[in-house]
């Protein structure tokens, strides 16, 4: 994570042309939105309250980035970020998702978030209140009449102490077993799976039970050190990172920083004004509106206003457009920018260019097996035009072409290992013509295996 102070909009940019090829208009548009915010934040009085944040389309066929440029920028200044798709929200009386639920979700998720990072700053505290809690059950403390006329008694006690934590701390003592004293809960944590919508009633049971039925204490378990090491630590986590603290901080970073990313908003555009199915399409159109506009949705954290999430849209506008959408909605996604189709430049370039580029991936996955992995200059040359070629040829699925053209070179190999006859192998563009050509070629290989 970057502090997001230092993150000017070219600096964001850099940031994303380490994982994302290309589309430059789109990542300009996402970094001065993710700047604005942080500007709105510097704001003093009531002006603060009324700059709303510039909410975005993404327009572009899939496995061009849009996905990926989002995830990356919440993921920059560790912000709440939540995917979902349009085309499972639906009005109410159809079958579907609440559109709340999402809001919802991104703050369950944003209280996990925060949980974790108060819980790291936290864990050697509690790890060190644990260790003297174990030695206090090893080195239980009994005094007698005499030992306060004995003046060595107290160095004796800590010398003793001072070797055992030693011990402990060396793993010594790991499976040793000690009897402690754990508070239990009467009922055990739970989870109703369902398919039905109960996410809108958004009640914990467990904490529900738990407020109801007491705490069973007093019980001895006979356990070994480490476990013991462990149960004493989650214990004073748990003291340490108290529930209303963590949702508090978890409710404030969606309402200042969360991203919700709604892909596929072109299925829920009315690209024909006629016909039952626009009804469904409106409606969705319509439950969004409120969220996206600005509205106070209740979840079991307490409510959660929205009208300063980003809301990220994206869609391929194929078969639709953006003026599709009901006037409304249009006019809270005010910034537009289309994502260009992948050539078979920018396939070569992300080979071989961003941090996590699938070459890099492969050669990782095959290091695990002891066998050097390497692509010469000409075969990422080729893997590209065979990329590009199956695009043109079936479906345009943008980088994820990728993944099944290098997947279809490696099989076996990856199948092989490990072999110890197998160290090196060094991928040629006479290796990748002997085995792309045969299926690029075939129409109904090509069809059913890229």
């Amino acid at each position: 994570m970057v502090d997001i102070s230092k993150l000017t909009p070219s600096r964001i940019v850099e940031e994303l042309d380490k994982y994302i090829i290309s589309q430059s208009a789109a990542k300009r548009s996402v970094a001065i939105a993710l700047r604005n915010r942080w500007r709105r934040q510097q704001v003093s009085g009531d002006m603060r309250r009324e700059i709303m944040p510039n909410n975005i389309i993404m327009i572009g066929p899939t496995g061009v980035g849009k996905t990926e440029i989002a995830r990356r920028l919440a993921r920059l200044v560790d912000a709440p970020f939540i995917k979902v798709e349009a085309s499972k929200f639906t009005e109410v009386g159809y079958v579907g998702r609440d559109v709340e639920s999402m809001i919802r979700e991104l703050v369950s998720y944003s209280v996990s978030q925060t949980r974790t990072r108060m819980v790291n700053t936290v864990k050697e505290d509690a790890r060190a209140i644990a260790v003297e809690k174990v030695l206090d059950v090893l080195l239980p403390h009994k005094r007698r009449k005499t030992d306060n006329e004995d003046p060595d008694y107290a160095a004796r006690q800590k010398r003793s102490r001072d070797k055992m934590r030693t011990k402990l701390l060396s793993g010594k003592l790991d499976e040793k077993e000690i009897e402690i004293e754990l508070n239990e809960d009467a009922m055990p944590n739970f989870e109703i799976m369902t398919n039905f919508g109960l996410e809108a009633l958004d009640f914990d049971f467990s904490d529900m039970l738990s407020n109801i039925l007491p705490n069973r204490t007093g019980k001895k378990h006979k356990t070994s050190v480490v476990n013991a090491l462990n149960n004493f630590t989650e214990q004073e986590i748990t003291r340490l990172v108290p529930k209303d603290k963590v949702a508090e901080i978890a409710k404030k970073a969606v309402e200042e920083n969360g991203i919700v990313f709604i892909d596929e908003i072109d299925k829920i555009a009315n690209s024909d004004k006629h016909g039952g199915i626009d009804v469904s399409r409106s409606g969705v159109q319509r439950d969004l509106l409120p969220i996206v506009e600005g509205s106070s949705v209740p979840t079991k954290y307490g409510s959660v206003d929205t009208s300063h999430v980003l809301f990220i849209a994206a869609g391929a506008f194929s078969s639709s457009k953006p003026s599709d959408l009901i006037p409304e909605l249009q006019g809270r996604f005010p910034i537009r920018v289309e994502l260009n189709s992948l050539s078979e430049k920018d396939f070569i370039r992300i080979l071989k260019e961003p941090e996590n580029a699938l070459t890099k991936q492969y050669h990782e996955l095959f290091a695990t097996e002891k066998v050097e992995l390497s692509f010469s200059v000409g075969a990422i040359k080729e893997i590209a035009r065979f990329a590009a070629m199956a695009n043109d040829k079936m479906e345009d699925i943008g980088a994820r072409r990728l993944h099944t053209i290098l997947n279809t070179l490696l099989d076996d190999f990856l199948f092989e290992m490990p072999d110890p006859k197998l160290k090196k192998i060094n991928v040629t563009q006479t290796m990748v013509q002997s085995r792309l050509s045969p299926v690029i070629e075939s129409e109904d290989l090509s069809r059913f295996i890229l």
